[in-house]
């Protein structure tokens, strides 16, 4: 960054002598005489200089990247920018944000492992190299979109020891991680790495030990296979404060601290998966922080199906429908028989209406989708007809005689990225 100033940053000295709660009391004080009863936030940004300091003494060897789906705040990252910390981006969004208070672009890793293409030119036009993948369609994209791109392979590690899981979503298991490290070397793909995540909020230490474990293993499969690797990402979750008895920063350094010893690839295997018993995950730009946030609700019920006429008879296969963001959690629709789609192709989602758009966020600076308002010629006439019964007025003269051409359709979302379950295929 730049020379900067405190006015950059936007927040109030606390003056020698005053606490966080001092200053809460007397923002009390300062509504109550405005007869206001809003609530409010007060962020204490010098925590996060703490923290920033706590984790370089006790991980050094550990650079660390704020995830900035968790709080993108312009004040916060900037603070975390200033430290030199490095910044783990998932969306354009977020991208922007960071470059756009002069982070070099090696400082930032694009850790999303199924990203729209536009997306991924946009990356390549910022100089963003580094970023994670974790199936060959992803491969095979980023091939064609952006060739000199830093790889990250990101398998999936045990997880049920934690709070929040990602491992259903996210990451390759060791059988298919080696057929994608060959497969990259076929489309003469630089991968740079390994990436894991063990879950947020891990409560067992030794979690850790059997996923660097595990990516030691990948180091050397992409060693035999040519690759320079040098880039180990530990993932994310670590809570910002210490949970007694459940979650202890130090513990979980200490581990990841020491150097771990080689062992052989465990835990489960890619079985065979025939053409009888194969299940499909798709990801589109979507998902249940945006326009399917209705899906967590009781007895919720979501009809997609693909835009493109299908053959007569086609062949459907059990499917699971993931949204776009960074969330292991953020599920769509499970077990929905749905054909072979492709990258690129459209989803329908069929009565989308309550409690969609009025419910969605922009988390993990994914925007929130826009809306076409249409309506046919036959319908705006008979919205005519029965305003005019009304006697509310005369319709050519309040203007409601102009029709819109369009026709309505249902509320589409496209289709980023398809993933075999159980197996890798050479398709």
């Amino acid at each position: 960054m730049n020379s900067f100033t405190s006015d950059d940053f936007g927040f109030t000295f606390l003056e020698e002598g005053i606490s966080v709660q001092d200053f809460i009391e007397q923002k009390n004080q300062e509504l109550s005489m405005l007869d206001s009863e809003d609530a409010f936030f007060v962020a204490d940004l010098g925590e996060l200089v703490k923290k920033h300091q706590r984790w370089v003494r006790s991980m050094p060897r550990v650079t660390p990247f704020y995830a900035v789906k968790c709080n993108d705040s312009r004040p916060v990252v900037m603070t975390l920018a200033t430290l030199g910390t490095g910044f783990d981006c998932a969306s354009r969004h977020e991208i922007e944000l960071v470059t756009s208070l002069g982070v070099d672009p090696s400082r930032i890793i694009y850790a999303n492992t199924c990203k729209q293409a536009s997306h991924l030119k946009y990356a390549a036009d910022q100089g963003i190299q580094m970023m994670t993948f974790d199936s060959e369609a992803e491969l095979v994209k980023i091939a064609r979109c952006y060739k000199d791109a830093k790889l990250v392979l990101r398998i999936a590690a045990d997880d049920s020891d934690s709070l929040l899981t990602m491992s259903d979503k996210f990451g390759a298991t060791m059988k298919t991680g080696w057929k994608l490290l060959e497969r990259g070397r076929w489309l003469d793909l630089d991968i740079i790495g390994v990436s894991f995540h063990v879950g947020s909020a891990c409560t067992n230490p030794d979690t850790y030990r059997k996923a660097i474990s595990d990516a030691r293993a990948m180091f050397d499969v992409g060693k035999q296979l040519g690759y320079k690797m040098t880039l180990l990402d530990l993932g994310g979750g670590f809570p910002g404060y210490d949970i007694p008895d459940l979650f202890v920063f130090k513990e979980f350094a200490a581990i990841i601290g020491k150097k771990v010893d080689i062992k052989e690839p465990s835990g489960d295997e890619d079985k065979d998966v025939g053409a009888d018993n194969k299940t499909m995950m798709y990801y589109v730009n979507d998902g249940v922080h945006s326009s399917f946030k209705f899906v967590l609700f009781p007895h919720a019920y979501v009809l997609p199906g693909p835009q493109k006429k299908r053959k007569l008879n086609e062949r459907t296969y059990p499917s699971t429908i993931f949204g776009q963001t960074c969330d292991g959690h953020d599920l769509i629709v499970e077990e929905f028989d749905l054909p072979d789609l492709q990258v690129g192709e459209w989803l329908l989602f069929y009565n989308m209406g309550a409690y969609t758009v009025t419910t969605s966020t922009t988390f993990n600076g994914f925007p929130q989708p826009d809306i076409h308002y249409v309506m046919s010629r036959s319908a705006w006439q008979r919205v005519q007809q029965i305003y005019a019964a009304q006697g509310l007025c005369d319709c050519e003269e309040a203007g409601l005689t102009d029709a819109p051409a369009s026709d309505g359709k249902p509320r589409p979302a496209r289709l980023i990225e398809p993933k075999i379950s159980g197996g890798w295929t050479g398709q």
